[in-house]
């Protein structure tokens, strides 16, 4: 979670440095993940309204958060402040928090969440079995996206015992014995107490690396939030324009630049893209231009009723006619998983049908299909909503198994 203060406010501080990367916090719901985001950062992420006070609070789940680097006792920490010597400790970088619902009903957040994040932390609660549903389902979606950068925390360790402490560490080595998280350090912390802190920080700071972006491309923004901002009664004059929230990941975007937003709006039967200019940016505050890593919020000159209720998210914005066209039709090479991630027992993946509904995660954006052909591994379904993809892109499929969606496969788009 990001707070926009008025441009009065911003001048009267210094400049806090961008965010570089989007960390998300996954895993089981109730195992600590928000309380970890909070620990870091000291923001709670897990609310769905708040007050907006001199300006615009935008909500996405996440937080960003500054890490410092003391040279005399060679550690990290959240504080300015080094908290062994209490000397003077250097910024070292800043990243933005993503904290991923944990609940099956909210899987495909999870997955359209997991496009934005350049790694991520498994978290995992020491005092419960693992796995958990959705901690399988979890690691299972960020292979599926292609995140390999993971560290896991085994949350809560001051509730139980040293022998079940060790117990569950080798439950959990088990688990990830053969997936992407096979090598990940697991780090045993109690969020709430703030214990291991320190080593958390210095593992992101190793491993989730910032890569390197081209900010030379045109711009490719995903668009993950949208809000009307706008207070009831408020003036025609002094009201401002669609917000939508999300992150760049290559080119920048300044004030003035005009932008197109796709697929859009329905129109009828089809959709039409939306055009805008950008109004004003927000990135760690106020900012003369967007550029990727962390979030961005771009106030638009769009009505804002359309970007109530995230109205616009799924989307991907960018220069005009420099976006892929939005696809109500995808044909896909398709890989399944022998068994249904998340759901209990071994319930084996059913071959794919025409006539079967799916659910598609394509990077941002979530939609449902009806399978209009399905040949072995290759399928084609109509699309309820159109999404922005190119070939060879990798979108996760996920279809409903006793009444919910689960996490089935993935398909590449050809």
């Amino acid at each position: 979670m990001i707070d926009f203060v008025q441009k009065t406010e911003i001048k009267e501080k210094p400049k806090k440095p961008l965010p570089e990367v989007n960390i998300g916090l996954v895993g089981h719901v109730d195992h600590g993940k928000t309380s970890l985001t909070q620990a870091l950062t000291g923001k709670w992420t897990d609310t769905h309204s708040e007050e907006m006070k001199r300006g615009i609070t935008i909500r996405l789940g996440y937080a960003d958060v500054t890490f410092y680097f003391c040279e005399n006792c060679k550690s990290y920490s959240i504080s300015a402040k080094c908290n062994k010597c209490f000397g003077d400790a250097r910024p070292a970088r800043t990243i933005s928090v993503i904290d991923a619902p944990g609940h099956e009903t909210l899987m495909a957040t999870v997955l359209s969440g997991a496009a934005l994040m350049d790694g991520a932390i498994l978290v995992i609660s020491a005092d419960e079995e693992c796995p958990q549903p959705q901690t399988a389902e979890h690691l299972k979606a960020l292979d599926v996206v292609g995140i390999k950068k993971i560290i896991i925390v085994q949350n809560k360790i001051d509730l139980v015992s040293e022998e079940a402490a060790k117990k569950n560490y080798e439950q959990i080595k088990k688990f990830v014995k053969g997936t992407i998280a096979e090598n990940a350090p697991i780090i045993p912390m109690s969020a709430i107490h703030n214990a291991n802190m320190d080593i958390l920080i210095e593992k992101i700071q190793e491993i989730i690396t910032t890569p390197r972006r081209d900010e030379l491309k045109p711009a490719r923004f995903y668009v993950a939030r949208s809000f009307d901002v706008n207070k009831p009664g408020t003036p025609i004059a002094e009201l401002k324009g669609a917000i939508i929230g999300g992150s760049l990941t290559q080119g920048v975007i300044s004030p003035g630049d005009e932008i197109e937003i796709k697929p859009g709006i329905r129109q009828g039967d089809k959709w039409a893209p939306l055009r805008s200019k950008v109004v004003e940016i927000f990135q760690n505050g106020m900012q003369k231009t967007g550029k990727p890593g962390g979030l961005v919020a771009l106030q638009t000159e769009l009505d804002p009723a359309l970007s109530r209720a995230d109205g616009l998210s799924g989307a991907i914005a960018g220069p005009v006619g420099k976006l892929p066209a939005a696809q109500d039709e995808m044909k896909m090479k398709v890989t399944l998983f022998d068994h249904v991630i998340g759901a209990e027992g071994e319930q084996k993946v059913k071959q794919i049908r025409t006539g079967d509904m799916m659910m598609i995660t394509a990077a941002i954006a979530k939609t449902v299909g009806t399978v209009t052909s399905a040949a072995k591994e290759n399928v084609q379904a109509r699309l309820k909503i159109p999404v922005v993809v190119e070939k060879n892109d990798k979108v996760a499929i996920s279809m409903q198994v006793g009444g919910r969606w689960h996490l089935v496969g993935y398909g590449i788009v050809s």
